[in-house]
């Protein structure tokens, strides 16, 4: 992984932490991740297994840092690692239709399902949840997936022609 790469998925990542850190709470300390968006994003334009690790690692941190759920932290540095590396398998599986601004929105928006599973089985087994798992999840993760996937295909093309004139993602 080269210095461009780095630098660039730290933007995105960067971006993603100003999203979640402005963000409001909005069920029960629960908030929209805005910084699932950006990590997709990063391994999207960049798929390789260390820059997901990387993205996956330093989003699960970030957004720990600055979750508003009680006790959020460790559920964060299971969900995003996990998750960022499933995205990663269903990217290869699907790479033709990941490549698309449809196909990654879809990609996004299974993507976030996962996390909000993933970040609530973890919570509940670690911490306990203030609510309902099946209320959490149709409060917060359904109207994130929804937000998440309207976001990638409105900055996914945008974003890839930008790194296509600048040279600096190479598509798989």
């Amino acid at each position: 992984m080269n210095t461009k790469t780095l630098v660039s998925l730290s933007l995105l990542i960067g971006i993603g932490a100003v999203l979640h850190a402005v963000m409001p709470g909005l069920f029960l300390g629960m908030k929209p991740d805005m910084m699932l968006t950006m990590m997709f994003l990063g391994i999207l334009l960049f798929p390789n297994a260390k820059g997901v690790l990387l993205a996956g690692l330093a989003t699960g941190i970030i957004s720990g840092l600055t979750t508003t759920f009680p006790g959020g932290f460790l559920p964060n540095m299971i969900d995003k690692p996990v998750t960022a590396f499933i995205f990663y398998g269903l990217f290869l599986l699907f790479a033709k239709r990941g490549k698309s601004a449809a196909g990654a929105a879809l990609l996004t928006g299974v993507g976030t399902l996962i996390s909000g599973a993933v970040f609530l089985g973890s919570a509940l087994a670690i911490v306990g949840l203030p609510g309902p798992f099946v209320a959490l999840f149709a409060a917060i993760v359904l109207p994130a997936t929804m937000i998440n996937a309207i976001v990638m295909l409105i900055i996914y093309p945008i974003v890839q022609s930008v790194f296509k004139r600048s040279s600096l993602a190479q598509q798989v």
